[in-house]
């Protein structure tokens, strides 16, 4: 799946360096979209713990403190493509780094754990899984996190603007974020490795709850804290997503089970920003209310799962 999302994407960018109208504009990006399901965050935990079986969480967790990296790396070098040879000509450029790089890269993984052996992965979810509600409370967990990350993703610095701060105040707070995500990974890296992921989600899943009562109640003051607190949440439970159900359900059909666990999250996310603008223009702030109440209903759901259904041997 990996080296196909490569060929996605390649092709997608450079669907997106030709196009000349809106029609040809949306069918780029649609394109680049399935790339991205097919080829990110989950795509790569399904590798690992095909090659690693329970045994990936460190693995997994190494690949997001990398990738926490990708913005700050990338946003500059397609800044200086876009100013020295034109957005077209970046895309291009970028495509091409799909094919010349990722591509041999992951063609060059190894195959996974018993791969050709068995039955099928759907077969084996079937036959290897946790109650239902486990599952549907898993699911929730991500659908009302990835709600949250979203949003704020599309309207930080707004938001840190109808608190009082100032535009260069927010946006400087906001470029925080990032830094908070890498240090929230380093510290789960290398202190909480040896602690169940769910303890990683619980305090995860209440990081954002926490910056949104601050910044509710202390204004731009807590624009900073807010920044962080939600960094650092936001940073671990990438992580908790893909080591979570690893923890809870085991490696055996872990790409299937991954698909069906992160499908509402996927809806959530899309409707995230439009949903949050509307609350955002008639309650300023207030609109964290959603949020927090999210990432609060989150911790609450990941409390009544025990980290003892985890399955013993797979």
């Amino acid at each position: 799946m990996l080296p196909v999302s490569n060929l996605l994407f390649a092709a997608g960018l450079a669907m997106l360096g030709m196009s000349s109208g809106l029609w040809s504009l949306f069918a780029s990006w649609l394109l680049i979209g399935v790339g991205m399901s097919a080829g990110l965050y989950e795509a790569a935990f399904s590798t690992l713990a095909g090659i690693y079986g329970r045994d990936a969480r460190r693995s997994i967790t190494g690949i997001t403190l990398i990738a926490g990296f990708a913005s700050t790396v990338c946003w500059p070098i397609s800044a200086y493509l876009d100013v020295t040879l034109g957005w077209r000509a970046t895309c291009y450029v970028w495509a091409a780094a799909h094919l010349l790089a990722g591509v041999p890269v992951n063609l060059l993984l190894p195959a996974p754990r018993g791969a050709g052996k068995g039955a099928p992965p759907q077969a084996q979810a079937v036959r290897g899984e946790r109650p239902v509600l486990v599952m549907a409370g898993v699911s929730f967990v991500f659908a009302a996190t990835w709600f949250c990350s979203t949003a704020m993703a599309a309207h930080l610095p707004r938001v840190l603007q109808e608190s009082g701060a100032s535009l260069s105040a927010a946006i400087a707070a906001a470029a925080l974020v990032g830094p908070a995500q890498v240090a929230a990974r380093v510290l789960e890296f290398w202190l909480m490795r040896s602690v169940h992921p769910i303890v990683s989600a619980r305090i995860a899943s209440l990081a954002h709850p926490v910056g949104a009562a601050s910044l509710m109640a202390a204004g731009s003051p807590a624009a900073t804290a807010f920044a962080v607190t939600h960094g650092a949440g936001n940073g671990v439970m990438t992580i908790a997503m893909g080591t979570l159900p690893l923890a809870l359900f085991g490696a055996a059909a872990y790409g299937f089970r991954q698909g069906l666990l992160m499908a509402p999250a996927r809806f959530f996310s899309a409707s995230s920003p439009f949903l949050f603008d509307l609350l955002l223009v008639r309650y300023g702030t207030a609109a964290l209310t959603l949020t927090a109440g999210l990432g609060i209903a989150a911790f609450l759901v990941l409390t009544a799962i025990s980290a003892r259904t985890a399955p013993s041997n797979q």
